[in-house]
């Protein structure tokens, strides 16, 4: 369990937790999207039925990025006079030294240092962070991909739970229902996940068709 969140008057607002097992998220994706639950509310002292919702999100978890190793060959290097005023030897050599990152068109100049060298050694250093920031943006990018856009609302849900009049959970993407609703809540679920890995399959198949 990674945080917990809890509601003002009872139960849980959010919960984020991580699974460690194999094929997880391939496995457990297919439990992402809305769900919704229909019972009688105990905080209601009439006694009227209610239904809510709980969006579940399932994401892979990436590594995150801390350092980036650029081949010398993505990087083509121009050296070049410095400009404006500056020191005995920074406008009279080519000491300015600009980096430009071939796979990613990131440029980075750097003429306030005396010799090439430690203008390089500067660029290499500005270049490094701007990759890195683009990659983490990449990762969250992806991260989002991978959850997808999930809205709790009505006609969004992907299952039901219902508890009365009748008692039933129900994915309305596979039709795999159940009546043991108790069993469903302490976790007996696979078999809707393996209905929802047989739906997605069937699913891919039909959209390369």
């Amino acid at each position: 369990m990674l945080d917990t969140s809890y509601a003002e008057e009872a139960g849980l607002k959010s919960a984020t937790f991580e699974v460690k097992a194999p094929y997880a998220f391939g496995t457990l994706v297919v439990e992402a999207g809305t769900h919704r639950l229909v019972r009688i509310s105990p905080f209601d002292n009439q006694g009227r039925r209610q239904t809510s919702f709980a969006a579940v999100e399932v994401i892979p978890l990436i590594e995150a990025t801390d350092h980036i190793d650029i081949p010398d060959n993505d990087i083509r290097v121009d050296v070049f006079r410095s400009s404006g005023p500056g020191g005995q030897s920074v406008n009279t050599t080519d000491s300015a030294v600009r980096l430009t990152h071939l796979p990613t068109g990131t440029v980075v100049s750097m003429q306030n240092e005396k010799s090439q060298l430690q203008n390089r050694a500067a660029a290499m250093r500005v270049l490094q962070s701007r990759l890195l920031l683009l990659k983490k943006e990449q990762e969250d990018a992806e991260k989002k991909a991978f959850a997808g856009d999930v809205k709790a609302s009505w006609g969004d849900q992907m299952r039901s739970y219902v508890l009365n009049p009748y008692q039933m959970v129900k994915d309305l993407r596979t039709e795999h229902e159940v009546g043991n609703t108790s069993a469903v809540f302490d976790g007996e679920i696979d078999d809707f996940i393996d209905a929802g890995i047989r739906w997605r399959a069937n699913g891919s198949v039909s959209a390369r068709k």
